[in-house]
């Protein structure tokens, strides 16, 4: 455990940037409608065993769903039991808290080596919960940290890429092109950019473009075009199958309807 830990304190996640609770008025916000790919299986947060007590503030939301996604990695070894995991998502917990100084887990998702997802930061993973994960660019975003170490040389498990894939592809909002760019606005000089400048920056993209670090390592930095490209193909499929399914209701609705003559009272 301490040594665990010892790698856990060399992460370069940013401070927690504080959001006040939601006002009741702002609930209709907390559960927007039509996300664009299906939501994936992931563990929540009761399930891995996730320490509410340790929580110390309320969680935040957006207004609205993730305009970006920031990818992340968490430094642990890579050659950890898949099994273990519910217990190091305890203590990532425990670290981002209590050495950390946060209020909860920073990362909205982690996504383990063998594909599985774990909802990471409480709030609800429906809902667009304010994360702590980019420093300046919090907010409108979600943060999904693959555990493991993903600098130069180091494999990217393909299990972990189509899951962190399925993550962004249900979490970013509705009509977001994932090869293309958003403007987001830094709200804290600590990040690479001074507060209030307007960014353009990739809709996919690592920590390190928003903030000076090498996260998420060299490797999974590569595959940010991979993954754009995956992120793309599931929303694609998804809608493929909306339409698919709006025009098999449609003509269940016509073949009801057959034989009625215009006027005539059903028979």
């Amino acid at each position: 455990m301490a040594m665990l830990l010892a790698v856990l304190t060399r992460w370069d996640a940013p401070a927690e940037e504080r959001q006040p609770e939601p006002r009741p008025n702002q609930a209709r916000n907390q559960a927007p409608a039509g996300p664009a790919a299906p939501r994936p299986e992931f563990v929540r947060r009761a399930d891995w065993g996730a320490d509410e007590q340790l929580v110390r503030e309320h969680s935040a939301y957006a207004d609205g769903r993730a305009r970006a996604v920031f990818l992340h990695h968490t430094n642990h070894p890579n050659g950890y039991d898949c099994a273990d995991v519910p217990g190091m998502m305890r203590t990532l917990q425990a670290t981002h808290i209590r050495n950390m100084g946060w209020d909860d887990m920073g990362y909205n998702f982690v996504v383990d080596r063998c594909g599985t997802i774990y909802e990471g930061r409480g709030g609800g993973a429906d809902r667009p919960v304010k994360g702590a994960h980019t420093k300046g660019f919090n907010a409108r975003s979600v943060g999904i940290a693959a555990l493991g170490n993903f600098g130069a040389g180091q494999p990217v498990p393909r299990a972990m890429l189509r899951s962190i894939a399925a993550v962004a592809a249900w979490k970013l909002r509705p009509g977001t092109d994932p090869h293309g760019k958003v403007r987001l606005v830094s709200t804290n000089g600590g990040s690479r950019y001074p507060k209030g400048e307007d960014v353009r920056l990739e809709v996919v993209s690592g920590h390190r473009d928003g903030f000076e670090t090498s996260c998420p390592g060299d490797a999974l930095y590569a595959r940010l075009p991979q993954l754009r490209d995956e992120v793309a193909a599931l929303r694609t499929d998804a809608a493929a199958e909306q339409q698919r399914t709006a025009k098999d209701g449609q003509r269940a609705d016509g073949r009801a309807g057959g034989g009625q003559t215009r006027g005539e009272p059903p028979r």
